[in-house]
């Protein structure tokens, strides 16, 4: 099953994609929030797989990200080998994860902002999941259990603020900085998320070429770890790191522009694309 949180002309709904169509949920009694249905559990995602509904051909809707709000973004650096070769750091003993703020989430074809207070915008395809369940120390054998769905993401980033800063945090967390989708591909979908491909374009250029199986610490290692230390609940998007090809590690490097497209593609998932606008006036807010 694809879920999808969609709009058309109205406020954003939950829906089930279904090729080139949306089921619209709405009309079902079904949670219209993508987290209350994940937190409804099996019973009503049983119910989003077979409802019927209202049907919309998808070039009429748009898509916006799968959770509008995650209540936790979290993501890892440094969880591919060739990624950290390209950075020249080690390999961390220990996940490094960080956090990304919720107001970064952002629809996968959405528009991305170059922001006023820096030219260094970068690139990061990556593989992410959504928890499904509200847990705590899950055991890495039963991770698979409290994941909702695998997601398409770019971990955009701002390196100058990035790196000025003791934790990853403010550099990765610019509004529109977490597109993500295009949908929740549920598990039974996905035969291995530990075997899927991992490719991104910027402006038709593959600049990132790898696979999931390269992951230094796995998706199931990354719930345990994180599980042990606080609850993971229903929404929550994890992202699982980017392999090498990033801008920063291109000399001169290869950082984004107004104009510029970055897609990034993931087996059979879909793909995100978004194209990169300078910040609007809009974006001012006092």
């Amino acid at each position: 099953m694809r879920l999808v949180t969609f709009s058309r002309g109205g406020a954003p709904r939950v829906g089930r994609a279904d090729g080139d169509t949306i089921i619209d949920l709405s009309a079902t009694g079904l949670p219209t929030d993508m987290v209350a249905l994940l937190a409804a559990g099996p019973d009503a995602l049983q119910k989003a797989r077979t409802a019927g509904g209202p049907v919309h051909a998808l070039a009429e809707v748009v898509l916006e990200a799968p959770v509008l709000r995650p209540p936790k973004i979290l993501a890892i650096g440094l969880n591919y080998a060739d990624h950290i070769a390209e950075t020249k750091l080690d390999t961390p003993a220990f996940p490094l994860f960080f956090n990304k703020q919720s107001t970064s989430a952002h629809g996968p074809y959405a528009a991305i902002h170059l922001p006023r207070v820096s030219d260094k915008l970068d690139y990061e395809g990556e593989l992410g999941f959504i928890i499904g369940r509200r847990c705590r120390h899950v055991p890495k054998e039963r991770a698979h259990e409290v994941i909702a769905g695998y997601v398409v993401c770019n971990d955009v980033s701002v390196r100058d603020w990035q790196f000025r800063a003791q934790t990853f945090t403010i550099g990765k967390s610019f509004d529109t900085h977490c597109p993500f989708g295009p949908s929740i591909v549920t598990p039974d979908e996905v035969d291995d998320p530990h075997a899927l491909s991992l490719k991104t374009w910027v402006n038709g250029e593959l600049r990132q070429d790898s696979n999931t199986r390269h992951l230094v610490f796995d998706c199931f290692t990354q719930i345990e770890t994180l599980s042990r230390a606080f609850t993971l609940e229903p929404g929550d998007l994890v992202l699982t790191g980017t392999p090498s090809g990033v801008g920063i590690g291109f000399k001169p490097h290869k950082y984004l522009k107004v104009g510029d497209r970055v897609r990034v593609e993931i087996g059979n998932l879909g793909y995100i694309e978004n194209e990169i606008v300078a910040e609007p006036a809009s974006t001012t807010l006092i």
